[in-house]
């Protein structure tokens, strides 16, 4: 048998603590930011395409979907002039599964042209459209329907949020749209001053995998747990509400969610019982001069905020070239690594200590036994 001497030992400490933390991960890179340019695009929407490793953006102003690289490479990615004119690219997702990218085409009521709300999928690879579906509307409904955001499941339906209407449309994988959910609990609390509103209801949505959607409500900040396929809805208890929350993403494990504000900050949430209740543990300031509106996770998880100046696309063409998007990171969650961290390390130099002892106490016995 090999025995080590007490100073040979010494040598592993080095080793070990190395060992220890390549398993946790260490935030000291900078923060990964994409300036870039394209005239009157004004993005509303912000997805991550994990296989064309890409960001896709929507347009407030263009009927386009623009594609932007990692060093801020502007790339025309789709453009559907069959659109109604005048129509915005909302909320986008990614189907990876299906290799499609589904879009929100919203147009507002004007003079001219009715209210137009649709769901576009398109083919990733080939960019043309595979459907155009057209959102119903209720006899309930006290103004025009407003379609914001979409996420999708593993099947390939569609989840679309209706911020004028308070409630969620269903768009299946062949393209069919019904309303989907409906529930109280989404127009239960919402205030006066915000029911003539239509950007301020059900706004942001993800789907989970356990089989439910997460949505934020804007006007009320409210978070909503729905069934993805019954549509039966429950408030998620928080300990803060996410007043002003246009966007939510989470992450692939469905534990640790980020939700954005164009008028307020960005919240890092997590849950440990799937979303009966989250707790808020992180706020980050954000640059609300350049009107952030969208959060997706990028690679490896990272969390990234759109910063679209929508607030001058929305009054006029302001003739703007640049947007922005840029990596947010919770403090308090690299504060967690580093304090597991230093346990780590503080705990294995102790086993090593405590084996350099007993490998010294050892050695004396054996050099007792020989003399």
């Amino acid at each position: 048998m090999l025995f080590l001497s007490p100073k040979q030992s010494l040598f592993l400490i080095p080793i070990f603590v190395i060992a220890i933390s390549q398993t946790v991960p260490i935030l000291a890179r900078n923060a990964h930011v994409i300036n870039f340019r394209s005239p009157n695009l004004y993005p509303e929407s912000l997805a991550w395409d994990p296989q064309a490793q890409h960001f896709l953006l929507g347009s407030l102003q263009q009927r386009l979907i623009a594609a932007v690289s990692d060093a801020g490479v502007v790339e025309t990615f789709i453009s559907d002039t069959d659109l109604p004119d005048g129509a915005s690219i909302l909320g986008i997702a990614v189907d990876s599964y299906r290799n499609r990218l589904l879009a929100v085409v919203h147009q507002n009521h004007n003079n001219n042209q009715p209210p137009f709300n649709a769901l576009a999928a398109y083919d990733a690879r080939s960019r043309h459209r595979i459907f155009l579906s057209s959102l119903p509307s209720s006899s309930e409904d006290t103004s025009p329907a407003a379609a914001n955001d979409v996420a999708v499941d593993y099947d390939g339906n569609a989840f679309v949020t209706n911020s004028a209407g308070n409630y969620i449309w269903k768009v299946t994988v062949d393209g069919e749209a019904s309303i989907f959910s409906r529930s109280q609990l989404f127009t239960a609390n919402i205030p006066a001053t915000a029911k003539n509103d239509s950007l301020l209801g059900l706004n942001g949505i993800a789907y989970v995998s356990k089989g439910y959607l997460l949505v934020v409500q804007s006007c009320t900040g409210k978070l909503f747990k729905v069934d993805a396929i019954d549509g039966t809805a429950r408030v998620v208890i928080l300990n803060e509400d996410l007043v002003g929350a246009d966007d939510i993403a989470l992450r692939k494990d469905g534990g640790v969610a980020a939700a954005v504000s164009p008028v307020n900050k960005m919240w890092f949430l997590k849950s440990e019982d799937s979303w009966a209740e989250g707790v808020v543990f992180d706020r980050l300031e954000l640059d609300l001069r350049r009107f952030p509106t969208s959060v997706t996770m990028g690679e490896k998880g990272r969390v990234y905020v759109l910063y679209g100046h929508l607030d001058e696309g929305r009054v006029g063409d302001s003739v703007r070239e640049g947007f922005g998007i840029a990596e947010v990171r919770s403090k308090r969650e690299g504060q967690d690594d580093s304090i597991w961290l230093f346990v780590l390390m503080g705990v294995g130099f102790a086993i090593l200590m405590f084996w350099r002892f007993q490998m010294s106490q050892l050695v004396k016995k054996m050099h007792h036994k020989i003399n």
